[in-house]
C-alpha cells in the first residue's frame, strides 16, 4: 500500500490534525481508513474524523497533559508514537466494502432541475437518469449533516455548477447535483444543489445501533424506481420494515 508524507498538527489541547496531499484520491481515502483502523486501538483515543484528505484524532482530557503546542514535549512524543503507526499499515488488511444499493425516484415530481439540466446538457432526462446511475460511488467521508454521505465518481458529462440562489427548503431524501458532486439530503435543509430525483429511504436514524448504515470506503449505486416503487418503500420504512441492501465487493 502507498506511503504518503503526512504533516501533524496539534487542533486544540486534546487532538491532533493529520493531513494527506491535497486531492480528492481513492488511494488516500483507502490510507486514511487503514491509518485510523490502526490508531482506533489506542484506548486514549476517543473519537476520529475521516475527510477527503485529513484525519482527526480526538483524545481523552488527561490532568496536566495537553497537546497544545505550548507542550512541544506532549505533542512531539504524540506525534512520534503515530508515526511508528503509520509504518505498520501495511500489515492492515483491507477493509472489505458494501455496495448499497439505493432506489432513487427521478420523476420530475422531485426532480425539479431535470428540465433545467437537460437543456443545458443537451441531452434528455433519460440520459441523465442513465449516466447518474451508471457508477458505483465511493464514499469519501460523512459530514455536512449527519448522514450526509460525500460520493466521489460522478460522470462529468453530467456536472453542473451549484444553484446561484440555494431554495430555502430541501425535503429529506432529494438527491442532487452540486458542480463534481452528487448526493443525497438526509434531512430536510436549505440548498443549492440541483436536485434530480428522491430517495424513499433513511440515510440517518438515531433510533438505530448505527444511525447511518454506510462508512467511509462503502460505495452507492442509485438504483431508478418509479412513483409507485418508491411510496411502497416509503410505506415500508414508515413501518420499519424496509431493509437497506447491499452486497460485498
Amino acid at each position: 500500500m502507498k506511503k504518503y508524507n503526512l504533516s501533524y498538527k496539534p487542533f486544540g489541547e486534546t487532538a491532533i490534525l493529520i493531513e494527506w496531499p491535497s486531492k480528492i484520491d481513492a488511494s488516500i481515502i483507502e490510507d486514511i481508513i487503514g491509518f485510523e483502523k490502526l490508531i482506533r486501538k489506542d484506548q486514549k483515543v476517543i473519537e476520529t474524523v475521516i475527510a477527503y484528505n485529513s484525519l482527526l484524532i480526538r483524545y481523552e482530557f488527561m490532568h496536566n497533559y495537553s497537546l497544545h503546542y505550548k507542550y512541544h514535549d506532549s505533542f512531539a512524543k504524540a506525534v512520534e508514537k503515530l508515526k511508528q503507526i503509520y509504518q505498520q499499515k501495511q500489515n492492515v488488511k483491507k477493509q472489505e466494502s458494501k455496495l448499497w444499493q439505493i432506489p432513487v425516484c427521478y420523476d420530475v415530481a422531485f426532480g425539479l432541475d431535470l428540465v433545467a439540466i437537460s437543456e443545458e446538457k443537451e441531452c434528455s432526462i433519460e440520459d441523465i437518469i442513465d449516466l447518474h446511475t451508471q457508477p458505483n460511488y465511493l464514499i469519501y467521508f460523512l459530514g455536512f449533516q449527519p448522514g450526509f454521505l460525500y460520493l466521489g465518481g460522478l460522470n462529468p458529462l453530467i456536472h453542473i455548477p451549484r444553484k446561484a440562489s440555494p431554495r430555502l427548503r430541501v425535503e429529506k431524501g432529494s438527491v442532487g447535483i452540486g458542480g463534481e458532486q452528487t448526493g443525497v439530503y438526509p434531512q430536510d435543509s436549505a440548498g443549492g444543489w440541483n436536485l434530480i430525483g428522491k430517495s424513499p429511504i433513511d440515510f440517518f436514524n438515531i433510533q438505530k445501533p448505527q444511525p447511518c448504515f454506510a462508512k467511509a470506503g462503502d460505495f452507492i449505486q442509485f438504483e431508478a424506481i418509479d412513483l409507485e416503487t418508491f411510496y411502497q418503500i416509503s410505506e415500508e420504512v414508515n413501518n420499519g420494515e424496509y431493509k437497506s441492501k447491499f452486497i460485498w465487493i
